[in-house]
């Protein structure tokens, strides 16, 4: 899932303007999004529109796997 990610933020974003970090919390598998914050409203997009695009995709990958997923953007 971690590569899927990293490849639509290299659409978004270009390459190296984020670092994906990945933790288990609670049997679910959280990854965080850190960026500068010029990038951070690319991510959200219009209206929250591609940020819940992206979780929808990751979600979609982790019921493929069996998981359950979360995202979260930070600075």
């Amino acid at each position: 899932m971690n590569d899927l990610l990293k490849f639509l933020l290299e659409g978004v974003l270009g390459k190296e303007k984020f670092e994906i970090s990945e933790s288990d919390v609670d049997g679910r598998t959280v990854f965080k999004i850190k960026t500068d914050p010029e990038n951070i409203g690319l991510i959200i997009g219009k209206g929250g529109k591609m940020i819940k695009n992206l979780r929808n995709l990751l979600k979609v990958r982790a019921t493929l796997e069996k998981k359950a997923v979360n995202l979260e953007i930070t600075e």
